[in-house]
């Protein structure tokens, strides 16, 4: 199976947006935005979104507003022109009371909201003694968002009403022209997350602001997915340790819960690949998984795939180095403007041998051109293909056999050569005019603008010809026969559809006469209301709703030692463990003090840089402190990033890790209490780059995550980041960068978690199925695997 890390990073939001409109992630056009909203320091740590930053600046510079919502003073929230430092997880309440303003006045896009949601639906759904008509709508609306009042708001999250009042009346003077943002920040940190996002985005909708002209887009109106040009068929398995039936709505793989599920003997692993994915150190409950990892009665063989080395790799059977982004080939598209692109990276060094002139041979691979022992990635898994089935007979060798040289591996040039050929519009018609061939063309220039018109996609017209063998029903929905739009709900009758990678497969819907292309979702409209949160066991959450987080400051007792922390916010020049190989960006960035207020200070008795135990649910680290005003008293924060180590002397030496021992002795239910033990931090040293002898900082962090226990949200299966914590002065014989953590407690938490879920099959509407078959997922299997056992 596939096992990513995206349930460690954004999953809440993912869902948030996709119950609006399908598409999982949005894509603003900041650069003709009048007001945009941002939920999180997007400016300095927009993960792949950084070409935001630029078309933010000058839309500001051209007059735009912007609002950022985020607990820290970050450098985007000292820019915009109103910081709103909400109390974390009550962000939802603070939109719904904006979205409540903006109907009561008056000032939302009423055609857009009949025209492209379902309001029907809802108002039946909702509101079963009203007439189902358009009149019906703003009082219904305000009876049910009525206790999000400015007022209540202001209590609730800490922003004043006035403040509120004077957003909402900026963002209703702005129709059409409101972009907004979250993708981690309060979506990633809180149980109910997800309602962020779907809040959010609730504010575009009631303007209009979707896909238009300085609005809000879905990721899928502008990244560009190229499809693969020689396809495997979907697979004829379910993974329960990657889609457990006590998450039938979470958004990827419940990757964070794989110890857990080793540990109660739902199975175990032959090989368990770690991609790209540091689970020891990213995830929570570090040290679950090294437990599990180590343990060859669950996993037998470990083989982390890694471009830099990382805390995982310690424990793995075997290392393999792969490219980093000039060593490797591979095709990017990002949501990063109204518009498609993609990008082609490639392994510089077989480019330059070819510009050189060298024989580089129809056999040769890219580690023949790499330096050290790095295996170009897509030639590592056609050759581990061959060699796994090779005579072809277990159906895996043909989807990486070569059509041009039947009976050998197809290579990188071919398939890519292919790719660019067949699956990219207008790329073949722009070489041809370049007197080059397609893949010559993207190796010269890298990047190639796919034709489009990004703004309302869903408006365009859809052709009689796709229509043709299509039902149109009562809604105005077209459906296609054989989809899952068209089920007959008889789990017989699953092995009849073909799946579509995103909706139900429907090709449009009717809109005023016309068939319009719509939005993936099953009304094809945008939902307002969710009839699968409602069918799958969430009916109060069919509609965008504030959900009290885990860490709600009411709940606390803010006049003891109990505070919210924060360990989510990136910095802009760190990339999760991932930049461990870069010096200048290490030496920039290396260490990170617990950020506090000094009304907490004085309360807890914490001095500046003093030593602090965070004590969490399972255990506890030791962190020196910051004392500043740039953060909301009662909220505490430690970046992710640091706190990096290496555990043997002379190996694995890098610019961010120190030197570090573990430990454990045995704890309660058989399960063992770890400590991990800063020794040193980084030091000069040998090698074949001068730059390691003047290494100059030995601070390299503190490794919080370990301390976290799994925290899934009971919905999207997001990992809930923030933290319930006592703060407190260091105690006798803490030391910097102490670790301890009883893994007999992350069992506990992890059951409790467990218990808030609401599995597949509980529900008479889910029909039988492990999840709604129209939600997108990686590696999507045939219809019939989505039938319980």
């Amino acid at each position: 199976g596939h096992n990513s890390h995206t349930n460690i990073c954004s999953s809440n939001a993912r869902i948030g947006y996709q119950s609006w409109m399908g598409h999982d992630r949005p894509s603003s056009d900041f650069a003709n935005a009048e007001v945009i909203f941002l939920i999180s320091a997007h400016l300095e740590s927009g993960h792949y979104f950084n070409p935001h930053a630029q078309r933010i600046m000058e839309a500001q510079a051209n007059g735009a507003k912007i609002i950022c919502v985020d607990p820290r003073l970050s450098n985007t929230g000292a820019k915009a022109d109103y910081w709103l430092p909400t109390w974390p997880g009550t962000e939802p309440f603070l939109l719904l009371a904006i979205a409540r303003l903006l109907i009561e006045s008056g000032d939302w896009n009423e055609a857009f909201m009949r025209r492209w949601t379902n309001w029907e639906t809802y108002l039946q759904a909702k509101h079963p003694n009203r007439p189902v008509e358009w009149s019906e709508m703003q009082p219904a609306l305000l009876e049910e968002y009525a206790e999000y009042t400015p007022e209540t708001a202001e209590q609730k999250t800490g922003v004043d009403a006035e403040t509120i009042r004077e957003i909402a009346t900026l963002i209703g003077a702005h129709p059409t022209k409101f972009a907004s943002h979250n993708w981690r920040a309060a979506g990633a940190g809180n149980m109910g997350g997800w309602q962020v996002a779907r809040c959010l985005f609730f504010l575009n909708v009631l303007t209009g602001s979707v896909a238009t002209k300085g609005g809000t887009a879905g990721n899928g109106m502008n990244k560009f997915k190229t499809p693969a040009p020689m396809g495997a068929p979907n697979t004829h398995a379910w993974n329960d340790l990657e889609w457990p039936k006590e998450y039938p709505l979470a958004y990827h793989e419940m990757s964070i819960l794989l110890p857990h599920f080793l540990n109660e003997g739902r199975g175990s692993l032959e090989v368990y690949f770690s991609r790209v994915y540091n689970p020891i150190w990213t995830n929570p409950d570090g040290f679950s998984w090294m437990e599990a990892l180590t343990d060859e009665s669950k996993v037998r063989c470990h083989v982390a795939l890694t471009p830099t080395w990382s805390e995982t790799s310690w424990f793995a059977d075997y290392v393999l180095p792969m490219g980093v982004s000039a060593e490797r080939h591979d095709v990017t598209s990002y949501e990063t403007h109204a518009g498609r692109w993609i990008g082609f990276r490639q392994s510089v060094f077989r480019r330059y041998a070819e510009i050189q002139g060298k024989d580089i041979g129809p056999d040769s691979r890219s580690y023949d051109f790499n330096p050290g022992e790095v295996w170009e990635e897509n030639e590592f898994w056609i050759d581990l293909s061959w060699r796994i089935d090779p005579d072809g007979s277990l159906g895996i060798r043909q989807w990486f056999e070569s059509e041009q040289h039947p009976g050998k591996p197809v290579t990188v040039d071919e398939y890519y050569a292919k790719m660019f050929a067949e699956n990219v519009p207008g790329l073949a018609e722009a070489a041809a005019d370049a007197g080059q061939d397609p893949l010559e063309y993207m190796r010269d220039r890298s990047a190639f603008a796919v034709p489009t018109d990004p703004y309302e996609p869903y408006e365009r017209d859809v052709d009689d010809d796709d229509l043709e063998g299509c039902v149109l029903g009562e809604d105005g929905v077209w459906r296609k026969n054989g989809t899952a739009a068209t089920w007959s709900g008889e789990l017989d009758d699953l092995a009849d559809l073909t799946l579509a990678p995103l909706g139900e497969g429907s090709p449009a819907i009717e809109i005023d006469g016309e068939a319009k292309e719509g939005f993936p979702t099953p009304s094809k409209k945008l939902e307002l209301y969710s009839s699968t949160l409602a069918e799958w066991g969430w009916p109060e959450y069919a509609t965008p709703k504030w959900i009290p987080s885990h860490v709600h400051w009411e709940d606390l007792d803010m006049a003891g030692t109990e505070r919210i922390l924060l360990p989510t916010f990136r910095i802009p020049t760190l990339i999760h463990t991932r930049s461990a190989n870069s010096k200048w960006l290490n030496e920039i960035s290396h260490r990170h003090p617990l950020w506090i207020h000094p009304e907490d200070a004085e309360k807890l008795g914490i001095e500046e840089n003093g030593l602090v135990r965070i004590t969490t649910r399972i255990g506890h680290f030791v962190i020196a402190a910051w004392r500043t005003e740039g953060i909301r008293p009662g909220v505490v924060a430690a970046s992710h990033h640091m706190g990096r180590w290496r555990l043997e002397e002379g190996e694995a030496r890098s610019w961010g890790a120190g030197k570090a021992a573990i430990s454990s002795q045995p704890g309660d239910d058989g399960r063992r209490v770890w400590k991990l033990k800063r020794e040193h931090g980084n030091e000069p040293y040998d090698s074949t780059d001068r730059d390691t002898n003047r290494i100059w900082w030995t601070d390299t962090g503190v490794h919080q995550n370990a301390t976290f226990c799994v925290q899934p949200d009971p919905i999207s299966g997001m990992q809930c980041w923030h933290q319930r914590v006592h703060v407190t002065p260091a105690e006798a014989g803490d030391e910097y960068g102490d670790v301890v953590v009883d893994t007999a407690k992350s069992r506990e938490a992890y059951l409790d978690w467990m218990s808030k879920t609401r599995p597949a099959g509980t529900t008479a509407k889910s029909q039988g199925l492990r999840r709604p078959l129209w939600y997108a997922r990686p590696l999507k299997p045939n219809a019939t695997e989505y039938r319980l056992p």
